[in-house]
């Protein structure tokens, strides 16, 4: 199609900036608006009504493009359908597309950054972001936002209600608020599953009717290698007990009493025997390289085969609150601090953390990691309430966890000195003193 335009009166209809149209040939007309401003358009007929339709800008596009857009519009009208409608629906389809794609952390995170201009405390985000990481994401996270139903919340939910019946309706919350900015930005449709009035509250026990199951403050398991790294600069057997306890997810009276006859070396396996288990079975611990350097740097060169290893100054193994109180001098307030301020190492609920609740935050590294259920649940010695599934499953899977314990230390440990640095500044200390 021969044009009456050329790039150079375009040019020259543009910098003079009277506005009009001018026509370009079939229905192609270049309207300018300004000096230096100016746009294509498309006009037609169609149902014996005259329309127009942007190509675009003159900034963005030439005449030559213009061109091109235009041709891309005739096949339309020769079939008697509106270009207009059919880019409005084309637009439709792809933020249909759009919605389907973007997954329910993707859309947190969006209203969490839309949102954080408004709230006076900027740790209002980070704690949306840090509940819903810990109970929302590892369920729901990579589900598309379109697709999140009533089960899906509930699969969230119900492991926590009773357990942190407070966190558990904040995260409700956070999570009715993401379904609701997303109906809005048109990535669903239809009821929000997390409401509570005349949903959730028939199939929820109310959160304030509901008794809290104790439950041991943990870190979360992001700040552990940070926390490591702190405990590297504290001595003692406290220290280097509390340190063996996070690394092979170990209850504190088990490695308190643990003696170096249980303590196999060369085959990295830590035997704890039945009389010292909680379920009073016996139970083999896989130890990573990284555990086996601790022990080894540790060990006195000459020991009795029943004496602890992690001893106090009169040979007896540690108090619990030997492990505690570790913690609580890593979480005195630094001078000048608020009063109000939260302990340096805390849960989600701002409590400050105690040595058991380690043991739940390597729980929930291993679910984020996706390693098997049943691998961590043995690696806690957890009883199987399942009693057919327990007596089919009567091996220890020793050798299935290695893997798992020995990736727990190494992102344990990925930030802190390394066990043979803390021994060598340790041997440096001591030849100073």
């Amino acid at each position: 199609m021969a044009g009456k335009l050329t790039a150079a009166a375009v040019k020259s209809l543009v910098a003079k900036g009277k506005p009009g149209a001018t026509a370009d040939g079939g229905g192609l007309y270049l309207r300018v608006t300004a000096p230096g401003m100016g746009k294509w358009t498309l006009r037609y007929m169609l149902g014996g009504k005259a329309r127009e339709m942007g190509l675009g800008s003159l900034a963005d596009v030439s005449l030559a493009e213009a061109r091109i857009k235009a041709e891309e519009q005739r096949p339309l009208l020769r079939a008697g359908t509106d270009p207009i409608k059919a880019k409005a629906e084309a637009a439709e389809q792809a933020a249909r597309e759009a919605a389907l794609a973007t997954t329910f952390e993707e859309a947190a995170r969006m209203v969490v950054k839309e949102r954080q201009p408004g709230w006076r405390n900027p740790k209002h985000g980070t704690q949306w972001l840090a509940t819903l990481s810990a109970y929302a994401f590892p369920v729901i996270g990579k589900r598309p936002v379109a697709a999140v139903n009533t089960d899906d919340v509930l699969a969230v939910l119900r492991p926590i209600w009773q357990r942190v019946p407070e966190t558990a309706s904040r995260v409700r919350g956070r999570i009715e608020a993401v379904l609701d900015a997303s109906r809005a930005k048109g990535w669903r449709t239809g009821e929000n599953p997390a409401r509570w009035k005349g949903h959730m509250a028939e199939l929820l026990p109310p959160p304030r009717k509901v008794r809290a199951v104790a439950h041991h403050p943990a870190l979360p398991f992001e700040r552990v290698p940070a926390f490591l790294k702190a405990l590297g600069k504290h001595e003692g057997a406290g220290a280097l007990a509390l340190r063996f306890a996070i690394l092979t997810a170990a209850r504190t009276g088990e490695v308190r009493k643990a003696t170096w006859r249980e303590v196999d070396l060369d085959n990295a396996i830590w035997t704890v025997p039945g009389n010292r288990m909680k379920a009073g079975k016996l139970h083999r611990v896989p130890l990573a390289p990284e555990v086996v350097a601790l022990l080894k740097a540790h060990k006195p060169k000459e020991v009795e085969p029943g004496a602890f290893v992690f001893p106090t100054v009169t040979g007896k193994a540690p108090s619990d609150m030997t492990l505690s109180a570790v913690v609580r001098r890593m979480n005195e307030p630094a001078e000048g601090a608020s009063p109000d301020a939260p302990p340096a190492w805390c849960d989600l609920e701002c409590r400050a953390v105690v040595p058991h609740g380690f043991r739940s935050t390597f729980k929930a590294w291993t679910l984020a990691r996706a390693f098997p259920d049943h691998l961590s649940e043995r690696a806690l010695a957890h009883t199987d309430k399942d009693k057919v599934r327990a007596a089919y499953a009567r091996g220890d899977l020793l050798e299935e966890r290695r893997p798992m314990m020995e990736a727990w230390a190494k992102y344990c440990l990925a930030a802190a000195a390394s066990v043979a640095d803390l021994a060598t500044e340790k041997a440096k200390r001591k030849a100073s003193a």
